[in-house]
């Protein structure tokens, strides 16, 4: 039986699932990437991404009536 649960909250401090993990070639990958890329390039990506995301529009959210 798999077991479902929310990574988000329950994994917080690592994977509690270990290989049982369904999602586990997503953290194969993000492994990878901090393996291949350096400090200096992580920070340019996110300083790429906070100034692109300061010159797009806002994005309005409307709550749905209920």
């Amino acid at each position: 039986m798999e077991q479902k649960i929310n990574c988000a909250e329950a994994c917080v401090n690592g994977c509690v699932l270990g290989d049982k993990c369904p999602n586990i070639e997503f953290r194969e990958a993000a492994a990878q990437f901090i393996e291949d890329t350096s400090l200096d390039q992580m920070l340019e990506i996110a300083e790429e991404r906070m100034r692109r995301r300061m010159t797009e529009p806002p994005k309005w959210v409307f709550p749905d009536d209920q």
